[in-house]
């Protein structure tokens, strides 16, 4: 079975739904990166990753980046694995809210412009894809994860902490939750 690492991104330096629509990490998330980055390099050599994916928004990317800097690899870029599309007649500041309500019920019920439950499906594949991969990406996207790989409905699977470490298995094509990362209240809800 191959494994995949996937980590919330540290703490940015404003929230989802700011003026700044791509902020990077403040001085916690940046200290943050690179504590996970230690975290991964101390897992025993058969369990750490040897490739580093990040969605293409700027804190996946800081968060990353110590990463890929320690194991010597380029950071791979790939925007499946990045936030949540949003319906494109929300202003920055309902998004908040509908991102609130969304959190609310089931992938099926959200309303946008998109098929929400294929959008987990998407980011279950992209995940897939990157075994033996470290993946940085971000809140929604982990939850969507780990509803395609328990079969869960429900939008809201738990609440990852800032530079949490989830951990799936990739078996026949299929995502496999084996650990949830650690949880935190987040400033999304």
């Amino acid at each position: 079975m191959k494994i995949v690492h996937v980590i919330r991104h540290g703490r940015p330096a404003s929230t989802w739904g700011g003026a700044d629509e791509d902020p990077g990490l403040d001085e916690f998330g940046l200290a943050q990166a690179r504590a996970v980055a230690d975290e991964i390099l101390s897992l025993p050599e058969h369990e750490r990753p040897s490739r580093v994916v990040s969605s293409p928004l700027r804190r996946c990317r800081e968060t990353a980046a110590p990463l890929a800097e320690a194991l010597g690899v380029a950071l791979v870029i790939d925007p499946r694995v990045g936030e949540i599309p949003t319906p494109a007649a929300l202003s920055a500041e309902e998004r908040p809210a509908w991102l609130r309500a969304a959190f609310g019920g089931r992938w099926d019920e959200i309303v946008g412009d998109i098929d929400y439950t294929k959008w987990t499906r998407a980011v279950a594949a992209a995940l897939g894809e990157h075994g033996g991969a470290a993946v940085f990406s971000h809140f929604v996207a982990l939850n969507g994860a780990v509803s395609a790989a328990t079969g869960r409905p429900e939008v809201m699977a738990f609440r990852p902490d800032h530079c949490s470490r989830t951990v799936f298995g990739i078996e026949d094509d299929r995502l496999i939750l084996i650990a949830k990362g650690r949880e935190a209240q987040s400033q999304v809800l």
